[in-house]
């Protein structure tokens, strides 16, 4: 993703903003109007999409993250080496997916 045209604010910047009364740069009616289609179109022609366009989103689940419990854990090198390819994050993701196994296996009564 290109860094021009990004403006980074923090949460306490758009507090003090709304407090003077500024108004939102959002153009939240803009954005409103889009179809589904303009969306799925203008996701196409954005690269940061390209590998997220044919997930099937129908069952994903919103997760709030819980606090950490650190351990200390031996994987497999080929199962780390695979998250850890996937770029910074990995253990976030290896969480998720052992997050799903115990939310299947819950659902299955194992």
């Amino acid at each position: 993703m290109s860094e021009d045209g990004i403006t980074r604010i923090t949460a306490e910047e758009i507090r003090e903003r709304r407090r003077r009364g500024e108004k939102s740069q959002t153009d939240c009616a803009r954005v409103d109007a889009l179809t589904d289609e303009e969306i799925e179109a203008a996701m196409r022609d954005d690269p940061d999409w390209q590998d997220l366009l044919d997930v099937d989103w129908s069952k994903a689940e919103w997760v709030v993250p819980e606090k950490k419990k650190a351990i200390s854990i031996r994987l497999d090198a080929d199962i780390v080496d695979f998250f850890q390819a996937t770029g910074s994050g990995y253990q976030t993701r290896i969480n998720a997916v052992l997050r799903h196994f115990v939310s299947e296996q819950k659902r299955k009564g194992g």
